[in-house]
């Protein structure tokens, strides 16, 4: 029987579920000079060191990056590549994308797109680079280049700083210590959860205010929110107070996966003859559940569903048999639309598309030739000069991959696919840090990836940011007439401010790309 070590054993004991009080919390006030190491890095990473790959590909920086990605795909449009990473975000400046390393079956190898999120976790898990020259790590990077620009515009009379958050303690608290040492003000930490009914957080006027451990109500000029589950149920989309990231961004595709699938198709159209898109599987938006089985007939009997407005591994099924099938059917679902995407699996049972068959390029294989599905996590920033990647880890499954199926089955095709490592027990949040995988010396060679692919999936994730960024450009109408302006090129009127103030949502056209009558419900609350 096998031992866990020492160090993982202490991660899954610091982070198993406890009870959490979630109704009539109070804020933290963090000070500067608070900021702990321990308390916002997973014991391992702290005496983990960084990969020599991963720190050259951190340290190359934009044009090195697009030097080398020409060199090797000599059809793309160089000067659209280097306006894409010098892109300025108007909604969507600090993402995170979840990417597979796939290949075919004559051995064409990419990264591709599996979902992009707004307010991404992954500080917590990425060794620090010797770069960086200090303990805060990739938060630094977020909060000086990001978040601190971004406040500079806003009025200090208006209020303090908060980070206000629904999850992730660890990662946010570290965010709310950065802050404070970044600015050298007090940085207000507030838990609001959607189903305390007396919350820590309320909106007045469109200001947010936060109640501190003495009951006492403060004001708030600019807000760092790490809020992931519905947040539009308790953030509006617009406000006085600056919130990184805006709420639309959420609705445009950073937790919305349905739009998000129309605002990569946008994208690439535009980008016709560039030879750069968003990659992803082939996707099919705004599907009732009574026309699931038709789809899934089409892909070969193998495809992935899943909820759009979910997050954390949750609501996404991998339905490779009828038992799998049948019960996602028969699961109550409290949305009416769904997506069915194409599988990504072993060579002979991923989905059947008009692109062929794509499927994992898995982990080395272990002692026991045993190769794991696994995905990448690329977090990136963006600021007046453009993109910048800022930490990245990747996640295994709890089974290997397994040739045919029909040889294993009691093996569920979650086990061998599933990689989140967010996982709800007892309606509390807990992570399987045991399946985490390093940028270190020890863990990131079981990738079998290297520094093209961490391009690559840097390049894509910078993709998929600017297409939801860009959606939520669309979905944002200006108040008011708009003088028209030459044409400037494809990115002209993208990542400008409206001539006429604060933008407002076209709630017309959203329900046009996403028809779906609670998820609007719950928007218009």
């Amino acid at each position: 029987m096998s031992q866990e070590k020492p160090a993982q054993k202490e991660e899954e004991q610091q982070h198993s579920p406890k009870k959490k009080k979630k109704n009539g919390l109070l804020g933290t006030i963090i000070h500067p000079g608070e900021f702990e190491p321990e308390r916002h890095f997973y014991p391992r990473v702290l005496n983990a060191n960084i990969h020599p790959l991963v720190a050259s590909f951190f340290s190359l920086g934009n044009e090195r990056i697009i030097a080398r990605y020409i060199h090797l795909n000599p059809q793309v449009n160089e000067t659209v590549l280097r306006d894409l990473l010098q892109y300025k975000p108007k909604y969507f400046q600090w993402a995170g994308s979840d990417l597979f390393s796939v290949t075919t079956a004559n051995g064409q190898r990419q990264m591709i797109i599996v979902e992009t999120n707004s307010c991404p976790s992954g500080q917590k898990s990425m060794p620090l680079l010797s770069e960086i020259g200090d303990e805060h790590g990739g938060y630094s990077v977020v909060i000086e280049r990001t978040f601190k620009e971004l406040i500079l515009t806003t009025d200090k009379k208006l209020g303090g700083l908060a980070v206000v958050c629904d999850k992730n303690m660890m990662e946010a608290s570290g965010y709310a210590a950065v802050m404070a040492d970044c600015t050298q003000e007090d940085v207000f930490l507030v838990e609001f959860y959607d189903e305390d009914t007396d919350p820590p957080v309320k909106w007045v006027e469109g200001l947010m205010y936060v109640r501190d451990d003495t009951k006492a109500w403060h004001p708030i000029r600019a807000c760092f929110r790490y809020v992931t589950q519905k947040p539009w149920n308790r953030f509006p989309i617009n406000s006085k107070t600056l919130v990184l990231n805006s709420i639309v961004s959420c609705l445009a595709g950073g937790r919305n996966k349905m739009v998000a699938a129309r605002a990569y198709e946008f994208l690439n159209s535009e980008l016709s003859g560039t030879n750069l898109s968003v990659r992803i599987p082939e996707t099919i938006r705004n599907v009732s559940k009574s026309e699931i089985p038709l789809w899934l007939d089409s892909m070969g009997g193998h495809a992935v569903l899943k909820v759009p407005y979910s997050n954390a591994g949750q609501g996404v099924y991998t339905i490779t048999n009828s038992a799998e099938l049948e019960a996602f059917m028969t699961t109550d679902h409290h949305y009416d639309k769904f997506i069915v995407q194409s599988l990504v699996g072993n060579a002979s049972w991923s989905s059947v598309t008009r692109a062929g068959k794509f499927y994992h390029v898995g982990t080395m294989p272990n002692k026991k030739n045993q190769s794991f599905v696994s995905d990448l996590r690329m977090m990136v920033c963006a600021n007046n000069g453009g993109f910048r990647p800022v930490a990245c880890y990747a996640r295994r499954a709890r089974k290997p991959l397994v040739k045919r199926l029909e040889d294993h089955p009691n093996i569920s095709s979650w086990e061998m696919l599933g990689t989140n490592l967010s996982v709800k027990v007892d309606e509390e949040w807990t992570t399987e840090a045991q399946r985490l995988l390093l940028m270190d010396r020890k863990d990131f060679n079981q990738l079998g990836i290297g520094i093209d692919d961490l391009i690559d999936a840097y390049i894509q994730t910078v993709l998929s940011v600017i297409a939801i960024d860009r959606m939520c450009q669309r979905l944002m109408k200006p108040r008011g007439p708009i003088t028209p302006q030459p044409s400037l090129g494809w990115m002209q009127g993208f990542g400008e401010e409206s001539q006429h103030g604060q933008d407002v949502f076209d709630f017309e056209l959203f329900e046009a790309l996403n028809p779906d009558k609670a998820l609007l419900e719950e928007i218009m609350r």
